[in-house]
């Protein structure tokens, strides 16, 4: 079974997925600008401001853009970062590290672009805003077939097989510092999954807003630590980044493409950008224009990929450990760690793993509800969900790491191919959206978005 989603895998993803990415990346790159590029100090304004007092003058529960941001990087901040990273160099070399800097730099265009369609098409619920890319495609494309395909798929996706993963990430790591069976703590962290998420949004939005800052400092004063210690190792790491990823061994033995593949897919499991997950927290923002919430969620994919994963990326190769090519995932980090702090290491993996992957656990499973609820809207259906997911998350416990990449690898394929072809179509609206907002900031306004400035497809805009 194993080898047969391995060979489909490598097809889809070799000529039809990573072409996708790249080709809208670069196309978005330059329609919007270099945005990412030339507005990095406005993308971090943007995520600092406080809301404009008319988005909470009535008196009702809002979800801000920093929760909005929190809860799509406890999604992106997780087993991506730790063991996502040492699964690309166990797999595809040094080099791989390189290709995700690239996806990552390019797909932030992308990130913008499905963030800011959440934005337009969102809608108004009870409590707060909801959306995503199945309603982008409802009332931007006028497909509700296209949306319900894409949310069976992501919930699939996020609901199940990341879970899985992330449980499997948390457990090892425990089972190698504690020898507490993997089973065991996986249905642990089942039970204290269905408590978070019984609480639905605004219990999400509080977890994520406490664990992913705290979380993600704590992990890089300890990577600045080692690379401190091996301050003279950095130049070299460097240099053997870029030389991997165009070196002529691997071009002249074919393995740069597997170096290509693995830094792409990998930096996707961790960035999202362009997977139509991170717009179903981008859509539930409060804010007084569509793209101060794009500008956000592209600073995300750089927060995630170029400074977390850049993090475990040194920390793996400056300590050389991968080199003995008998460790991956969590546990390659954990002992590459090993060699500078001591046995400490893997306890402090462990407590990160859980925090970085249980946030994520919680994150996947808003994106895999919002889907749902999309499809089914009565609120039995939802609760078989979460039972489900709750049972999922046991499965880590089973599985190997190799199986749990195969599946996780042919689910990201169907929501990428879906949420690309969306959101190139729906392009042309962003664009205006963007100029929109540049055009107010250079008249001195604070850009506000009102659905009668749109000439066309007023009527499917509900929340402006």
């Amino acid at each position: 079974m194993f080898e047969f989603l391995d060979s489909i895998n490598n097809y889809l993803w070799t000529w039809v997925v990573i072409p996708m990415l790249i080709g809208c990346a670069l196309w978005f790159t330059v329609r919007l600008g270099g945005l990412q590029f030339r507005y990095m100090p406005l993308m971090i304004k943007q995520l600092l401001e406080s809301n404009n007092s008319a988005d909470k003058n009535d008196g009702e529960k809002h979800i801000s853009s920093f929760h909005a941001f929190v809860i799509s990087l406890s999604s992106r901040i997780g087993t991506g970062n730790l063991a996502g990273v040492a699964s690309a160099i166990f797999v595809g070399g040094p080099g791989a590290i390189f290709w995700m800097w690239v996806m990552a730099l390019l797909g932030s265009a992308t990130a913008f672009v499905e963030a800011t369609l959440a934005q337009l098409y969102k809608r108004k619920g009870k409590e707060s805003f909801y959306g995503g890319p199945a309603y982008y495609m409802l009332y931007g494309i006028h497909s509700r077939w296209l949306g319900l395909i894409f949310s069976i798929c992501l919930a699939i996706t996020f609901g199940i097989a990341n879970q899985i993963l992330q449980s499997n990430q948390i457990s090892m790591s425990v089972a190698d510092t504690t020898g507490i069976s993997p089973l065991l703590f996986a249905t642990i962290l089942s039970a204290l999954t269905g408590i978070i998420i019984a609480g639905g949004i605004h219990r999400i939005a509080n977890f994520a807003a406490i664990v992913v800052p705290f979380m993600a400092i704590a992990y890089l004063f300890l990577a600045v630590y080692v690379m401190a210690v091996n301050i003279t190792e950095i130049p070299n790491v460097l240099v053997l980044i870029v030389s991997d990823a165009f070196g002529f061994e691997q071009a002249a033995g074919g393995a740069i493409g597997i170096t290509i593949t693995q830094g792409v897919k990998r930096g996707l499991f961790s960035n999202e950008a362009g997977e139509g997950s991170a717009p179903n927290a981008a859509a539930t923002a409060e804010t007084s224009h569509p793209v101060r919430q794009g500008l956000v969620q592209a600073l995300g994919v750089f927060t995630d990929t170029i400074v977390v994963c850049t993090c475990t990326a040194m920390i793996i190769l400056t300590t050389g450990v991968y080199e003995k090519g008998d460790a991956d995932g969590i546990i390659l980090t954990a002992r590459s760690l090993e060699t500078v702090i001591g046995p400490l290491a893997r306890h402090f993996i462990s407590i990160a793993i859980f925090f970085f992957a249980y946030s994520s656990i919680i994150g996947n499973y808003y994106y895999a509800e919002t889907s749902m609820r999309f499809v089914f809207k009565k609120g039995r259906a939802i609760s078989t969900f979460r039972a489900i997911t709750v049972g999922t998350v046991i499965l880590g416990g089973i599985f190997s790491l190799e199986e749990i990449w195969a599946l996780i690898d042919l689910c990201m394929c169907s929501v990428v191919i879906i949420n690309v072809y969306s959101i190139v179509r729906l392009s042309p609206k962003v664009v205006f959206l963007w100029n929109n907002f540049k055009e107010q900031m250079k008249e001195g306004k604070e850009p506000v978005f009102k659905k009668e400035m749109m000439k066309e497809g007023q009527e499917d805009i509900e929340g402006w």
